[in-house]
């Protein structure tokens, strides 16, 4: 038979080690040999040495008495597994079922909580996203209860510790089980999972600590924001629990389509109708901006489509310097109504380039006549 590992070894501890540090320790370990998570041939046995010396180090009579006799000691014999299984010890078996189905994360009722976050919409112009906006919003919020200052209890009076969960906010029942001690828990069904007991209310908030006012915020929308942002405005959230931190108010933006400009991240897009003579023969033009007009220049034989871009005409960058440009797209408008002189002039023009063009049928009857002749 092999020498038994001295069980501070195993748990890879110093001899001083805390009960905090060994604890800490078993976890670790226990989480990697354990049977159902490591299927490597040797982690049961490791995982019972593991277990053992646990069960050891973790009761301070046993470890004593091991810290003296080591592993011969007259007391216990130190049998182990051999005469506990899986650990009747709940110190030990125990903490893995609260590792791996829960009970490990049990939390205090009463521990400070950070409040719960708000959402907000708020809808702005076009040109507000681009330049930016400060703004007043007004919206629902619950606060602190100014009479009872979030206790629920009413004034002169507090809460009282659960006499039943001793202000846990859970009650445990035990149960044997050849493996050992299963311990099941359940929200304390007198204080419903509060840890504490009320027995007068705060006449204002009836209890809960809290009341619902609507409250003003100032807000800085920052230029060259786009549709779907959010803004983040720290503290404005629901008031912490027990004395936590509030939690925050993300402001969700939306932003007006324009009638002219497109936007297309941090560049601007819109469209300049020009005449057939203004793109032939070239012509200096005034293009809107977000600004402001400014003049651009056409430049002789443009075709219908052309873009032309305005450097620093477009958004500002949101995080940093500089902003984006605009695009300009020319487009070319056909007359529908000319005078008997413009229409001898263009076919003079078009005589002249060699253009071959039939001009089109007034008539509505003409046309359903040649319709009918299949020309």
């Amino acid at each position: 038979m092999l020498a038994k590992r001295d069980y501070y070894e195993v748990l890879g501890v110093g001899k001083d080690a805390s009960a905090d540090e060994i604890k800490k320790a078993y976890r670790k370990l226990a989480r990697q040999y354990h049977p159902d998570v490591n299927k490597a041939p040797d982690a049961e046995e490791k995982f019972k040495e593991i277990k053992e010396a646990y069960d050891v180090l973790s009761d301070a009579g046993k470890r004593a008495n091991y810290d003296r006799f080591g592993h011969a000691d007259p007391s216990q014999g130190f049998g182990g597994f051999g005469q506990g299984g899986f650990g009747q010890d709940f110190g030990g078996f125990g903490d893995i079922f609260d590792m791996f189905f829960g009970g490990g994360t049990r939390r205090n009722p009463n521990a400070p909580r950070q409040g719960a976050d708000l959402q907000y919409s708020i809808t702005i112009s076009f040109k507000e996203a681009v330049f930016g906006k400060e703004t007043d919003v007004e919206l629902p919020k619950e606060e602190e209860c100014d009479h009872c200052f979030g206790t629920g209890a009413r004034k002169g009076t507090k809460p009282e510790t659960c006499s039943v969960c001793r202000g846990t906010g859970e009650q445990e029942t035990v149960q044997n089980t050849p493996f050992g001690r299963i311990v099941n828990r359940r929200v304390c069904g007198a204080c419903q999972g509060q840890g504490k007991i009320i027995r007068e209310k705060c006449s204002k908030c009836r209890g809960t600590g809290k009341v619902r006012n609507r409250r003003t915020i100032h807000v800085k929308i920052p230029a060259g924001v786009d549709d779907g942002a959010r803004l983040r405005v720290s503290g404005e959230g629901e008031p912490g629990i027990n004395g936590g931190p509030p939690g925050d108010l993300y402001i969700l933006i939306r932003v007006k389509p324009h009638e002219f400009f497109e936007r297309d991240g941090d560049d601007i897009y819109c469209e300049v109708p020009i005449t057939f003579v203004q793109a032939a023969l070239g012509d200096e033009i005034e293009v809107p901006t977000l600004d402001g007009k400014v003049k651009l220049k056409v430049p002789a034989g443009t075709q219908t489509g052309t873009y032309f871009r305005l450097k620093g005409k477009g958004v500002p960058h949101l995080r940093g310097y500089g902003q984006g440009d605009q695009h300009v797209k020319v487009v070319i408008v056909t007359p529908t109504k000319l005078t008997e002189k413009q229409k001898e002039l263009l076919r003079e023009f078009a005589g002249i380039s060699g253009d071959h063009y039939q001009e089109e049928e007034s008539s509505f009857f003409e046309k359903m006549k040649k319709a009918f002749r299949g020309e």
